[in-house]
Protein backbone atom coordinates (compact mmCIF):
# COMPACT_ATOMS: atom_id res chain seq x y z
CA UNK A 1 0.00 0.00 0.00
CA UNK A 2 1.76 3.46 -0.96
CA UNK A 3 1.65 6.38 0.96
CA UNK A 4 -1.26 8.33 1.20
CA UNK A 5 -2.37 11.32 1.88
CA UNK A 6 -5.95 13.17 2.81
CA UNK A 7 -7.18 16.54 2.07
CA UNK A 8 -10.35 18.57 3.09
CA UNK A 9 -11.47 17.73 -0.14
CA UNK A 10 -11.07 13.76 0.47
CA UNK A 11 -12.93 13.84 3.68
CA UNK A 12 -16.33 12.89 2.47
CA UNK A 13 -14.83 9.77 0.91
CA UNK A 14 -11.89 8.58 3.11
CA UNK A 15 -12.34 6.12 6.05
CA UNK A 16 -8.72 6.23 7.12
CA UNK A 17 -4.83 7.60 6.50
CA UNK A 18 -2.62 5.17 5.91
CA UNK A 19 1.04 6.80 6.80
CA UNK A 20 3.37 3.69 5.54
CA UNK A 21 3.54 0.54 4.08
CA UNK A 22 1.75 -2.31 5.20
CA UNK A 23 4.97 -4.39 4.85
CA UNK A 24 6.29 -6.19 8.06
CA UNK A 25 10.36 -7.50 7.93
CA UNK A 26 10.67 -9.27 11.29
CA UNK A 27 14.46 -8.99 10.91
CA UNK A 28 14.47 -5.74 10.68
CA UNK A 29 12.02 -4.81 13.46
CA UNK A 30 14.04 -6.99 15.85
CA UNK A 31 17.19 -4.62 15.41
CA UNK A 32 15.23 -1.45 16.12
CA UNK A 33 13.94 -0.36 19.62
CA UNK A 34 10.20 -0.69 19.27
CA UNK A 35 8.97 2.48 21.00
CA UNK A 36 7.09 5.53 19.79
CA UNK A 37 7.81 8.43 20.87
CA UNK A 38 4.45 11.08 20.76
CA UNK A 39 2.38 14.07 22.05
CA UNK A 40 -0.81 14.95 22.83
CA UNK A 41 -2.16 18.82 23.22
CA UNK A 42 -4.36 18.13 26.23
CA UNK A 43 -3.73 15.76 29.04
CA UNK A 44 -5.83 13.07 30.25
CA UNK A 45 -8.77 13.83 32.10
CA UNK A 46 -9.56 10.30 33.05
CA UNK A 47 -9.42 7.07 32.21
CA UNK A 48 -12.61 5.60 33.77
CA UNK A 49 -14.71 3.89 30.26
CA UNK A 50 -18.26 5.72 31.57
CA UNK A 51 -17.17 8.74 32.83
CA UNK A 52 -14.81 9.76 29.99
CA UNK A 53 -15.99 12.80 27.71
CA UNK A 54 -12.50 14.03 25.77
CA UNK A 55 -10.11 13.32 23.00
CA UNK A 56 -6.85 12.39 24.95
CA UNK A 57 -8.62 10.15 27.51
CA UNK A 58 -10.26 8.20 24.51
CA UNK A 59 -7.30 7.71 22.69
CA UNK A 60 -5.44 5.95 25.86
CA UNK A 61 -8.53 4.63 26.25
CA UNK A 62 -8.51 3.01 23.11
CA UNK A 63 -5.15 1.55 23.37
CA UNK A 64 -5.39 0.37 26.51
CA UNK A 65 -8.78 -1.46 26.71
CA UNK A 66 -10.99 -3.87 23.47
CA UNK A 67 -13.93 -4.83 22.95
CA UNK A 68 -16.35 -7.22 21.20
CA UNK A 69 -15.10 -5.59 18.27
CA UNK A 70 -11.62 -3.34 17.33
CA UNK A 71 -12.05 -1.24 13.73
CA UNK A 72 -9.55 -2.16 11.11
CA UNK A 73 -7.32 0.41 8.75
CA UNK A 74 -10.50 0.89 7.31
CA UNK A 75 -12.38 1.60 9.86
CA UNK A 76 -14.38 -1.30 9.55
CA UNK A 77 -15.67 -3.11 13.16
CA UNK A 78 -13.56 -7.00 13.08
CA UNK A 79 -13.92 -9.48 15.64
CA UNK A 80 -11.79 -8.46 19.12
CA UNK A 81 -12.61 -9.97 22.03
CA UNK A 82 -15.18 -11.64 20.87
CA UNK A 83 -14.31 -15.00 18.60
CA UNK A 84 -18.11 -15.20 16.91
CA UNK A 85 -21.17 -13.50 16.63
CA UNK A 86 -24.72 -13.89 15.44
CA UNK A 87 -27.66 -11.50 14.97
CA UNK A 88 -30.92 -12.81 15.01
CA UNK A 89 -34.91 -11.26 15.72
CA UNK A 90 -34.49 -8.95 12.73
CA UNK A 91 -31.05 -7.50 14.06
CA UNK A 92 -32.71 -7.07 17.43
CA UNK A 93 -30.36 -9.32 19.66
CA UNK A 94 -26.75 -10.30 19.34
CA UNK A 95 -25.29 -12.59 20.85
CA UNK A 96 -20.98 -13.09 21.54
CA UNK A 97 -18.78 -16.09 22.22
CA UNK A 98 -16.48 -14.80 23.80
CA UNK A 99 -12.15 -15.90 23.17
CA UNK A 100 -10.34 -16.82 26.20
CA UNK A 101 -9.07 -13.23 26.83
CA UNK A 102 -7.56 -12.25 30.17
CA UNK A 103 -7.17 -9.06 32.04
CA UNK A 104 -3.61 -7.52 32.49
CA UNK A 105 -3.80 -8.56 35.85
CA UNK A 106 -4.27 -12.36 34.57
CA UNK A 107 -7.98 -12.83 35.69
CA UNK A 108 -10.32 -13.99 32.94
CA UNK A 109 -12.45 -11.46 31.04
CA UNK A 110 -15.78 -12.93 31.11
CA UNK A 111 -19.56 -11.89 29.73
CA UNK A 112 -20.29 -10.57 32.85
CA UNK A 113 -17.62 -7.64 32.97
CA UNK A 114 -19.70 -6.49 29.97
CA UNK A 115 -22.92 -6.90 31.62
CA UNK A 116 -21.40 -4.96 34.84
CA UNK A 117 -19.80 -1.99 32.59
CA UNK A 118 -23.27 -1.47 30.81
CA UNK A 119 -25.14 -1.37 33.74
CA UNK A 120 -22.68 0.56 35.41
CA UNK A 121 -22.29 3.33 32.36
CA UNK A 122 -26.67 3.68 32.95
CA UNK A 123 -26.66 3.57 36.67
CA UNK A 124 -27.85 7.07 37.22
CA UNK A 125 -25.28 7.68 40.89
CA UNK A 126 -22.02 7.25 37.67
CA UNK A 127 -23.48 10.14 36.04
CA UNK A 128 -22.34 9.28 32.36
CA UNK A 129 -22.49 12.08 30.04
CA UNK A 130 -21.83 9.51 27.92
CA UNK A 131 -24.46 6.46 28.63
CA UNK A 132 -27.34 8.00 25.61
CA UNK A 133 -25.28 5.76 23.64
CA UNK A 134 -26.53 2.68 25.46
CA UNK A 135 -30.36 3.82 24.66
CA UNK A 136 -30.02 1.20 21.84
CA UNK A 137 -30.75 -0.93 24.30
CA UNK A 138 -33.62 -2.84 25.96
CA UNK A 139 -34.48 -0.60 28.55
CA UNK A 140 -31.00 1.19 28.43
CA UNK A 141 -33.00 4.87 28.70
CA UNK A 142 -35.48 4.28 31.46
CA UNK A 143 -32.52 2.49 33.50
CA UNK A 144 -30.59 5.59 32.79
CA UNK A 145 -33.79 7.60 33.97
CA UNK A 146 -33.72 5.49 37.37
CA UNK A 147 -37.25 4.86 36.00
CA UNK A 148 -36.42 1.06 36.01
CA UNK A 149 -33.63 -1.07 37.85
CA UNK A 150 -30.31 -2.06 36.65
CA UNK A 151 -31.03 -5.42 36.00
CA UNK A 152 -33.64 -5.10 33.77
CA UNK A 153 -31.26 -4.19 31.22
CA UNK A 154 -31.44 -6.13 27.81
CA UNK A 155 -27.55 -7.45 28.20
CA UNK A 156 -27.44 -10.93 29.55
CA UNK A 157 -24.32 -13.34 30.21
CA UNK A 158 -25.61 -16.68 29.32
CA UNK A 159 -22.49 -18.37 30.40
CA UNK A 160 -18.78 -17.28 31.11
CA UNK A 161 -17.94 -16.79 27.83
CA UNK A 162 -21.82 -16.54 26.17
CA UNK A 163 -23.19 -12.50 25.85
CA UNK A 164 -26.23 -11.67 24.63
CA UNK A 165 -27.53 -8.05 23.75
CA UNK A 166 -31.15 -6.80 22.85
CA UNK A 167 -31.61 -3.77 20.84
CA UNK A 168 -34.67 -2.03 20.76
CA UNK A 169 -35.04 -1.83 17.37
CA UNK A 170 -32.65 -2.79 14.40
CA UNK A 171 -29.19 -0.70 14.50
CA UNK A 172 -27.19 -0.41 11.30
CA UNK A 173 -24.45 1.16 13.20
CA UNK A 174 -24.35 -1.08 16.83
CA UNK A 175 -21.19 -2.87 15.61
CA UNK A 176 -19.12 0.85 15.18
CA UNK A 177 -20.73 1.59 18.67
CA UNK A 178 -19.26 -1.98 20.38
CA UNK A 179 -16.01 -0.81 19.03
CA UNK A 180 -16.47 2.49 20.96
CA UNK A 181 -14.40 2.62 24.61
CA UNK A 182 -17.91 3.13 26.35
CA UNK A 183 -18.89 -0.70 25.24
CA UNK A 184 -15.89 -1.60 26.66
CA UNK A 185 -16.16 -4.14 29.57
CA UNK A 186 -14.89 -3.53 33.40
CA UNK A 187 -13.83 -5.52 35.45
CA UNK A 188 -15.93 -5.07 38.99
CA UNK A 189 -13.71 -6.76 41.28
CA UNK A 190 -10.88 -4.52 40.95
CA UNK A 191 -13.32 -1.54 40.37
CA UNK A 192 -15.26 -1.86 43.72
CA UNK A 193 -11.18 -2.73 45.34
CA UNK A 194 -10.13 0.69 44.22
CA UNK A 195 -13.54 2.68 44.41
CA UNK A 196 -13.84 6.48 43.60
CA UNK A 197 -9.93 6.34 42.48
CA UNK A 198 -11.28 3.87 39.93
CA UNK A 199 -9.43 5.72 36.44
CA UNK A 200 -7.82 8.71 38.08
CA UNK A 201 -4.15 7.16 37.71
CA UNK A 202 -2.39 5.01 36.58
CA UNK A 203 -2.58 2.37 39.27
CA UNK A 204 -6.25 2.49 39.39
CA UNK A 205 -6.56 1.11 35.63
CA UNK A 206 -6.72 -1.94 34.79
CA UNK A 207 -6.12 -3.32 30.62
CA UNK A 208 -8.12 -5.33 28.48
CA UNK A 209 -6.05 -4.64 25.24
CA UNK A 210 -3.31 -4.44 24.02
CA UNK A 211 -0.66 -1.76 26.07
CA UNK A 212 -1.11 -0.93 30.11
CA UNK A 213 -1.26 2.68 31.17
CA UNK A 214 1.83 3.63 33.23
CA UNK A 215 3.63 7.00 35.11
CA UNK A 216 0.50 8.37 34.90
CA UNK A 217 -0.72 10.28 38.29
CA UNK A 218 -3.69 11.74 37.08
CA UNK A 219 -2.01 15.63 36.61
CA UNK A 220 1.26 15.08 35.21
CA UNK A 221 2.27 15.56 31.52
CA UNK A 222 4.21 12.60 30.61
CA UNK A 223 3.03 8.86 30.64
CA UNK A 224 3.75 5.22 28.87
CA UNK A 225 1.48 2.61 27.41
CA UNK A 226 3.16 -0.58 27.84
CA UNK A 227 2.53 -3.76 26.23
CA UNK A 228 0.23 -5.93 27.92
CA UNK A 229 1.91 -8.94 28.01
CA UNK A 230 -1.59 -11.04 29.19
CA UNK A 231 -3.39 -9.33 25.61
CA UNK A 232 -5.08 -12.14 23.81
CA UNK A 233 -3.39 -10.99 20.49
CA UNK A 234 0.54 -9.49 21.91
CA UNK A 235 1.65 -11.43 18.75
CA UNK A 236 0.58 -9.05 16.51
CA UNK A 237 1.60 -6.22 18.63
CA UNK A 238 5.04 -4.98 17.88
CA UNK A 239 5.93 -1.85 20.13
CA UNK A 240 6.86 -2.29 23.43
CA UNK A 241 5.87 1.41 24.77
CA UNK A 242 4.28 4.22 23.62
CA UNK A 243 5.71 7.41 25.70
CA UNK A 244 3.23 9.93 25.62
CA UNK A 245 3.77 14.12 26.28
CA UNK A 246 1.47 16.67 26.91
CA UNK A 247 2.19 19.91 25.42
CA UNK A 248 -0.55 22.71 25.43
CA UNK A 249 1.91 24.91 23.28
CA UNK A 250 2.55 24.02 19.16
CA UNK A 251 5.96 25.57 19.47
CA UNK A 252 7.21 23.19 22.29
CA UNK A 253 5.87 20.46 20.68
CA UNK A 254 7.43 21.32 17.38
CA UNK A 255 11.04 22.08 19.24
CA UNK A 256 10.85 18.64 20.76
CA UNK A 257 10.09 16.68 17.11
CA UNK A 258 13.16 19.02 15.55
CA UNK A 259 15.48 17.85 18.59
CA UNK A 260 14.67 14.19 17.69
CA UNK A 261 13.30 13.49 21.03
CA UNK A 262 9.40 13.19 19.23
CA UNK A 263 8.38 10.70 16.63
CA UNK A 264 5.52 12.85 15.95
CA UNK A 265 3.90 16.33 16.49
CA UNK A 266 0.80 18.78 15.87
CA UNK A 267 1.38 21.73 14.09
CA UNK A 268 -0.25 25.25 14.01
CA UNK A 269 -0.29 28.39 12.07
CA UNK A 270 3.24 29.03 10.21
CA UNK A 271 4.24 26.06 11.63
CA UNK A 272 1.96 23.68 8.75
CA UNK A 273 2.73 26.58 5.95
CA UNK A 274 6.83 25.97 6.70
CA UNK A 275 6.09 21.90 6.23
CA UNK A 276 3.45 21.75 3.66
CA UNK A 277 5.00 19.26 0.70
CA UNK A 278 7.08 17.49 3.11
CA UNK A 279 6.94 13.51 2.87
CA UNK A 280 6.84 13.81 6.93
CA UNK A 281 3.95 16.21 6.33
CA UNK A 282 0.00 15.07 6.75
CA UNK A 283 -3.19 17.52 6.29
CA UNK A 284 -5.80 15.72 8.14
CA UNK A 285 -9.05 16.95 8.77
CA UNK A 286 -11.62 15.70 11.11
CA UNK A 287 -15.51 15.11 11.24
CA UNK A 288 -15.19 17.56 14.00
CA UNK A 289 -16.52 20.62 14.83
CA UNK A 290 -15.95 23.93 16.88
CA UNK A 291 -18.61 26.21 18.17
CA UNK A 292 -19.13 28.91 20.42
CA UNK A 293 -21.96 27.72 23.45
CA UNK A 294 -24.50 30.21 24.95
CA UNK A 295 -25.61 29.27 27.91
CA UNK A 296 -28.85 30.69 28.61
CA UNK A 297 -28.88 29.50 32.06
CA UNK A 298 -26.78 32.21 32.82
CA UNK A 299 -27.21 34.72 30.62
CA UNK A 300 -30.83 35.52 30.17
CA UNK A 301 -29.83 37.60 27.02
CA UNK A 302 -29.23 34.59 25.31
CA UNK A 303 -32.93 32.86 25.54
CA UNK A 304 -33.59 36.02 23.10
CA UNK A 305 -33.30 34.65 19.30
CA UNK A 306 -31.96 38.39 17.93
CA UNK A 307 -29.24 38.76 20.18
CA UNK A 308 -28.19 34.82 19.13
CA UNK A 309 -28.04 35.84 15.73
CA UNK A 310 -26.74 38.97 16.18
CA UNK A 311 -23.54 37.12 18.01
CA UNK A 312 -23.33 35.00 15.16
CA UNK A 313 -23.65 37.34 12.38
CA UNK A 314 -20.45 39.11 13.84
CA UNK A 315 -18.30 35.93 13.52
CA UNK A 316 -16.18 35.94 10.38
CA UNK A 317 -15.55 32.08 9.75
CA UNK A 318 -13.50 32.43 7.19
CA UNK A 319 -11.41 34.41 8.52
CA UNK A 320 -10.87 32.55 11.46
CA UNK A 321 -9.97 29.73 9.64
CA UNK A 322 -6.86 32.00 7.78
CA UNK A 323 -6.45 33.05 11.64
CA UNK A 324 -5.71 29.32 12.56
CA UNK A 325 -3.86 28.16 8.99
CA UNK A 326 -3.88 24.72 9.92
CA UNK A 327 -6.45 23.20 7.35
CA UNK A 328 -9.57 23.97 9.52
CA UNK A 329 -12.75 25.61 7.60
CA UNK A 330 -15.41 27.44 7.83
CA UNK A 331 -18.50 25.54 9.49
CA UNK A 332 -21.31 25.19 7.51
CA UNK A 333 -23.89 24.07 9.91
CA UNK A 334 -23.54 22.17 12.92
CA UNK A 335 -23.05 18.53 11.61
CA UNK A 336 -19.88 18.64 9.52
CA UNK A 337 -19.08 17.03 5.99
CA UNK A 338 -18.27 13.18 6.51
CA UNK A 339 -21.16 12.65 8.03
CA UNK A 340 -23.53 11.19 5.15
CA UNK A 341 -25.48 11.48 2.38
CA UNK A 342 -29.18 11.88 0.96
CA UNK A 343 -30.26 7.81 0.06
CA UNK A 344 -32.21 8.75 -3.04
CA UNK A 345 -29.94 11.82 -4.40
CA UNK A 346 -26.34 11.41 -2.76
CA UNK A 347 -26.36 15.27 -1.79
CA UNK A 348 -24.03 15.25 1.20
CA UNK A 349 -25.75 15.92 4.31
CA UNK A 350 -24.39 19.22 5.60
CA UNK A 351 -25.26 20.84 2.17
CA UNK A 352 -28.98 19.73 2.02
CA UNK A 353 -29.23 20.71 5.90
CA UNK A 354 -27.35 24.36 4.79
CA UNK A 355 -28.95 27.48 6.50
CA UNK A 356 -26.75 30.08 5.55
CA UNK A 357 -28.05 33.31 7.77
CA UNK A 358 -27.02 30.84 10.32
CA UNK A 359 -23.45 30.73 10.10
CA UNK A 360 -22.89 33.99 7.32
CA UNK A 361 -20.98 36.92 8.74
CA UNK A 362 -22.47 40.07 8.00
CA UNK A 363 -21.65 42.88 10.80
CA UNK A 364 -23.94 45.57 9.55
CA UNK A 365 -27.07 42.46 9.67
CA UNK A 366 -25.72 41.57 13.07
CA UNK A 367 -25.73 45.10 14.18
CA UNK A 368 -29.93 45.62 13.24
CA UNK A 369 -30.33 42.14 15.20
CA UNK A 370 -28.49 42.97 18.11
CA UNK A 371 -30.20 46.46 18.22
CA UNK A 372 -33.70 44.66 17.97
CA UNK A 373 -32.50 42.28 20.86
CA UNK A 374 -32.12 45.24 23.17
CA UNK A 375 -34.45 46.91 22.60
CA UNK A 376 -36.86 43.84 23.78
CA UNK A 377 -34.85 43.14 26.63
CA UNK A 378 -34.69 46.76 27.83
CA UNK A 379 -31.27 46.67 27.57
CA UNK A 380 -28.20 48.73 26.09
CA UNK A 381 -24.94 46.45 26.56
CA UNK A 382 -23.64 42.78 27.47
CA UNK A 383 -20.79 42.53 29.22
CA UNK A 384 -20.00 38.58 28.61
CA UNK A 385 -17.19 36.29 29.71
CA UNK A 386 -15.68 33.94 27.27
CA UNK A 387 -13.98 30.68 28.92
CA UNK A 388 -11.83 28.28 26.39
CA UNK A 389 -9.12 25.93 27.35
CA UNK A 390 -5.03 26.55 26.97
CA UNK A 391 -3.96 24.57 24.02
CA UNK A 392 -2.61 27.74 21.62
CA UNK A 393 -5.79 27.24 19.04
CA UNK A 394 -8.00 27.85 21.73
CA UNK A 395 -6.49 31.03 22.88
CA UNK A 396 -5.96 32.07 19.34
CA UNK A 397 -10.07 31.10 18.71
CA UNK A 398 -10.57 33.10 21.49
CA UNK A 399 -8.75 36.38 21.12
CA UNK A 400 -10.46 36.32 17.27
CA UNK A 401 -14.33 36.04 19.11
CA UNK A 402 -12.69 38.61 21.76
CA UNK A 403 -12.39 41.25 18.96
CA UNK A 404 -15.05 40.13 16.15
CA UNK A 405 -17.93 40.41 18.89
CA UNK A 406 -16.20 43.46 20.50
CA UNK A 407 -17.23 45.29 17.18
CA UNK A 408 -21.07 44.76 18.29
CA UNK A 409 -22.17 48.37 20.17
CA UNK A 410 -22.03 47.75 24.00
CA UNK A 411 -20.78 43.99 23.86
CA UNK A 412 -17.88 43.53 25.37
CA UNK A 413 -16.11 40.28 25.98
CA UNK A 414 -13.27 39.12 28.63
CA UNK A 415 -11.73 35.91 27.71
CA UNK A 416 -10.63 33.04 30.95
CA UNK A 417 -7.79 30.48 30.24
CA UNK A 418 -8.17 27.53 31.76
CA UNK A 419 -6.31 24.14 31.78
CA UNK A 420 -7.90 21.63 29.69
CA UNK A 421 -9.15 19.01 32.24
CA UNK A 422 -10.77 22.18 34.23
CA UNK A 423 -12.67 23.49 31.48
CA UNK A 424 -13.75 20.28 30.12
CA UNK A 425 -15.49 19.78 34.37
CA UNK A 426 -17.28 23.43 34.12
CA UNK A 427 -18.48 22.94 30.60
CA UNK A 428 -20.26 19.22 31.49
CA UNK A 429 -21.77 21.62 35.11
CA UNK A 430 -22.72 24.66 32.90
CA UNK A 431 -20.57 26.75 34.69
CA UNK A 432 -20.28 28.99 31.28
CA UNK A 433 -21.40 32.30 29.75
CA UNK A 434 -19.50 31.31 26.80
CA UNK A 435 -17.45 28.88 25.88
CA UNK A 436 -15.79 27.12 22.78
CA UNK A 437 -17.00 23.08 22.75
CA UNK A 438 -15.51 20.87 19.87
CA UNK A 439 -17.56 17.63 19.10
CA UNK A 440 -16.27 14.62 17.60
CA UNK A 441 -17.95 12.32 15.47
CA UNK A 442 -18.05 8.43 16.52
CA UNK A 443 -19.59 7.18 13.47
CA UNK A 444 -20.49 8.65 10.29
CA UNK A 445 -24.47 9.58 10.75
CA UNK A 446 -25.58 12.54 11.57
CA UNK A 447 -27.68 11.39 14.67
CA UNK A 448 -23.87 11.33 16.15
CA UNK A 449 -24.04 15.29 16.52
CA UNK A 450 -28.12 16.29 16.59
CA UNK A 451 -28.84 14.12 19.58
CA UNK A 452 -26.35 16.22 21.50
CA UNK A 453 -29.26 19.12 21.45
CA UNK A 454 -32.09 16.68 22.90
CA UNK A 455 -33.54 18.23 25.85
CA UNK A 456 -32.14 15.34 28.77
CA UNK A 457 -28.72 14.98 26.58
CA UNK A 458 -26.18 15.26 29.50
CA UNK A 459 -24.39 17.32 27.04
CA UNK A 460 -26.87 19.83 26.36
CA UNK A 461 -25.60 22.28 29.39
CA UNK A 462 -26.83 25.60 27.18
CA UNK A 463 -30.34 25.96 28.08
CA UNK A 464 -32.17 24.69 24.24
CA UNK A 465 -34.84 22.97 24.20
CA UNK A 466 -37.16 22.22 21.49
CA UNK A 467 -40.09 19.79 21.36
CA UNK A 468 -40.40 19.48 17.79
CA UNK A 469 -36.42 18.83 17.72
CA UNK A 470 -36.69 16.10 19.95
CA UNK A 471 -40.07 15.24 18.10
CA UNK A 472 -37.94 15.06 14.85
CA UNK A 473 -35.10 12.58 16.25
CA UNK A 474 -37.29 10.53 18.22
CA UNK A 475 -39.08 10.00 14.59
CA UNK A 476 -36.07 9.16 12.75
CA UNK A 477 -34.51 6.92 15.10
CA UNK A 478 -37.18 4.96 16.75
CA UNK A 479 -40.47 5.26 13.82
CA UNK A 480 -38.43 5.62 10.64
CA UNK A 481 -35.04 3.89 11.79
CA UNK A 482 -35.31 0.96 9.33
CA UNK A 483 -36.82 3.69 6.29
CA UNK A 484 -33.32 5.70 5.41
CA UNK A 485 -35.04 8.22 2.77
CA UNK A 486 -38.34 8.97 5.94
CA UNK A 487 -35.38 9.45 8.63
CA UNK A 488 -33.52 11.41 6.53
CA UNK A 489 -35.97 13.95 5.82
CA UNK A 490 -36.29 14.21 9.56
CA UNK A 491 -32.11 14.56 10.28
CA UNK A 492 -32.17 17.20 7.95
CA UNK A 493 -35.37 19.00 9.57
CA UNK A 494 -33.57 18.79 12.85
CA UNK A 495 -30.11 20.01 11.74
CA UNK A 496 -32.02 23.50 9.76
CA UNK A 497 -34.35 23.95 12.78
CA UNK A 498 -31.04 24.23 15.39
CA UNK A 499 -29.63 26.59 12.53
CA UNK A 500 -32.77 28.74 11.87
CA UNK A 501 -33.50 29.01 16.12
CA UNK A 502 -29.65 29.59 16.31
CA UNK A 503 -29.35 27.03 19.09
CA UNK A 504 -25.51 26.92 18.85
CA UNK A 505 -23.17 28.98 16.89
CA UNK A 506 -20.84 26.39 14.69
CA UNK A 507 -17.42 28.14 13.91
CA UNK A 508 -15.06 25.88 11.99
CA UNK A 509 -14.62 22.03 11.26
CA UNK A 510 -11.27 21.55 12.39
CA UNK A 511 -8.39 19.22 11.35
CA UNK A 512 -5.59 17.72 12.86
CA UNK A 513 -1.98 18.44 10.58
CA UNK A 514 0.82 16.77 11.77
CA UNK A 515 4.78 15.84 11.23
CA UNK A 516 5.22 11.65 11.63
CA UNK A 517 8.59 10.87 11.18
CA UNK A 518 8.70 8.26 8.04
CA UNK A 519 10.27 5.16 10.48
CA UNK A 520 6.92 4.81 12.03
CA UNK A 521 5.15 2.39 10.27
CA UNK A 522 1.37 1.64 9.73
CA UNK A 523 -0.60 4.21 11.49
CA UNK A 524 -4.15 4.28 10.86
CA UNK A 525 -5.94 7.65 10.93
CA UNK A 526 -9.62 7.57 12.17
CA UNK A 527 -11.43 10.96 10.86
CA UNK A 528 -14.48 9.44 12.09
CA UNK A 529 -13.71 9.01 15.72
CA UNK A 530 -10.62 8.35 18.26
CA UNK A 531 -7.66 9.26 15.80
CA UNK A 532 -4.99 6.90 16.42
CA UNK A 533 -4.88 2.67 17.42
CA UNK A 534 -0.89 2.09 18.23
CA UNK A 535 -1.73 -1.72 18.08
CA UNK A 536 -0.57 -2.48 14.50
CA UNK A 537 2.18 0.36 14.67
CA UNK A 538 5.95 -0.26 14.53
CA UNK A 539 9.28 1.17 14.01
CA UNK A 540 11.45 0.77 11.45
CA UNK A 541 14.81 2.27 10.68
Amino acid sequence: MTLKKITAAGLLTASALVLAACGQQKSSQSQTKQVLNWIESAQISTQDPSLTTDSTSFQALLNTQEGLYRLDKKQKPQLALAKSAKVTDGGKTYTFVLRDAKWSNGQAITANDFVYSYRRSLNPKTKSSMAFYLYQIVNAEAINAGKKPVSSLGVKALSKNKLQIKLVRPVSYFKLLLAFPLFFPENQQFIEKVGSKYGTAAKYTISSGPFKLTKWTGSNKQFTLVKNQNYWDKKNVKLDKVNETISETSSTAYNLYQAGKLDETYLTGEQVKANKGKSTFYDQPASAIQRLELNRKKVKAFNNFNIRRALSLAIDRESLAKVLSDGSVAAKGFVPSGMGNNPTTGEAFYKEAYVKEAVSYNLKEAKKYLAKGYKELGIKSLNLNLTVSDTDSAKQVGEFLQSKLGELPGVKITVTILPYTTLISRQSAGNYQLTIKNWQAILGDPINFLDVFEKDSSYNTSGFASSKYDQLLNEAENVYGNKPVQRWKRLVAAEKLLMNEQGTIPLIQTAKPQLVQSYVKNVSYNPLGIPYDFKLVYIKK
